[in-house]
């Protein structure tokens, strides 16, 4: 499995609220609604928690500005993604998920890469 991590910042001038709302509630059924055109297999959302321990922990370690979330999507594989992104319904699902990340997403200041996992710690409770 590969993943394509999404690191995101909200739009300038949208309160986190907002842009967890509309996140969960907007574009999380859009992901849904195009995952199998897309071939994905599995999508995450990570929120993060504005709390006084990340305070504390970023300021130790002269952390940049922390992330809004972080969205994953899981693939089989690099060679199923890519074939599936070639097809004009992929093509097509894929302009309606950026078009709607505009409304919400901060583009310019949210990286992404193509990964592979791989675990180093389980102890079955996640």
């Amino acid at each position: 499995m590969v993943k394509l991590i999404f690191c995101l910042r909200r739009k300038p001038g949208m309160s986190p609220e907002a842009f967890r709302d509309y996140w969960v509630n907007h574009h999380a059924p859009l992901v849904q609604k195009h995952a199998e055109a897309l071939g994905i297999r599995r999508y995450v959302q990570s929120y993060t928690l504005s709390t006084p321990q990340l305070a504390k922990i970023a300021t130790a370690r002269g952390a940049p500005e922390a992330y809004d979330g972080v969205a994953e999507l899981w693939f089989s594989d690099l060679t199923e993604m890519a074939e599936k992104g070639s097809s004009p319904e992929s093509r097509a699902a894929g302009k309606a998920l950026i078009e709607d990340e505009a409304h919400f997403i901060d583009l310019a200041r949210s990286p992404l890469w193509i990964s592979e996992a791989r675990e180093f710690v389980s102890n079955g409770t996640a």
